[in-house]
């Protein structure tokens, strides 16, 4: 039996993960109190029907933090029973979750009437930090649209069935802030920037242009190499952990330039040797916001 157990911040995408798993033939269920988790999977345990050998259960804010507190403790046990469990969190910025509220006018599950919607997000995150702890992949949906978002659950899904460690490296900017799902993150703002040639501004790290610029510089190849050697050697820790997911993030000042050409190139040089290995590029996509 698999399960998945989906959480996360209003807002940040959580209905479009549990659909995108039904659609996979997941049987899930969405906000049920946590302390009916176990019954629930010792009745699907018994069951002998087949559609409850995948289920997907939806965790929130909805539960009190007592219910809360007690998932990484169950979610342990389920694991120690032999039951393949998982817990996927997703998050957002606040001014992203402020815009998307705005967006759609609805309420905030722990909004009340002498608590504001930027303190109601505030307290949900507390509310929730044991799950975030907890959790076996955190999917950032900050820059992602539904359509993204349900490309990461459907490669999620396909990691899930392999019991390879999946690497993930991806590029970013730091104006627009550090990405929530990401295990190690990187600075490659002290190298040279192409952005100060006027004819390399508009062109991304995959350009041929930007690619030579970068390649010409001897401490880009350093800084790959030591993020290289860095990464590499948290592997071993990871996979004896039984950690499924290990994102690094590389970020430059407009993520579009040095940090884009760094994840390529760790990119080809991993993938060599481990073929769940991918890169993703956060300021190189559109930003239509995640219901």
């Amino acid at each position: 039996m698999r399960v998945v157990v989906v959480s996360g911040l209003s807002g940040s995408g959580k209905s479009v993960a549990l659909h995108m798993l039904e659609d996979l033939g997941y049987y899930c269920i969405d906000n049920i109190p946590a302390a009916l988790l176990t019954p629930l999977i010792s009745h699907t345990v018994r069951s002998a029907e087949a559609a409850y050998e995948r289920i997907g259960v939806g965790l929130d804010a909805r539960n009190t933090a007592a219910e809360i507190a007690t998932v990484p403790k169950l979610v342990d046990e389920l694991k120690k029973s032999g039951i393949q469990c998982e817990v996927l969190f997703l998050t957002a910025s606040d001014e992203e979750l402020l815009r998307r509220y705005a967006e759609t006018r609805r309420k905030h599950p722990m909004s009340r009437s002498n608590v504001g919607l930027r303190e109601a997000i505030a307290l949900e995150r507390d509310l929730l930090e044991p799950i975030i702890h907890a959790a076996d992949q955190v999917i950032d949906t900050s820059r992602m649209g539904v359509h993204a978002l349900r490309d990461r659950v459907l490669k999620s899904a396909d990691e899930r069935a392999s019991p390879r460690l999946a690497i993930t490296f991806e590029s970013f900017g730091f104006k627009n802030g550090i990405p929530g799902d990401a295990d190690f993150v990187f600075d490659a703002r002290s190298l040279p920037n192409p952005y100060w040639e006027p004819q390399l501004r508009p062109l991304s790290g995959r350009d041929p242009e930007v690619i030579r610029f970068l390649e010409a510089e001897p401490a880009v190849a350093r800084l790959i190499d030591d993020i290289g050697n860095f990464v590499a050697a948290r592997i071993p820790e990871h996979t004896a952990a039984n950690r499924r997911y290990l994102t690094a993030a590389v970020g430059c000042t407009g993520g579009q330039h040095r940090s884009v050409y760094i994840v390529n190139r760790l990119l080809e040089r991993f993938a060599a040797h481990h073929p769940h290995v991918s890169a993703r590029h956060n300021e190189l996509r559109d930003r239509p916001a995640a219901p």
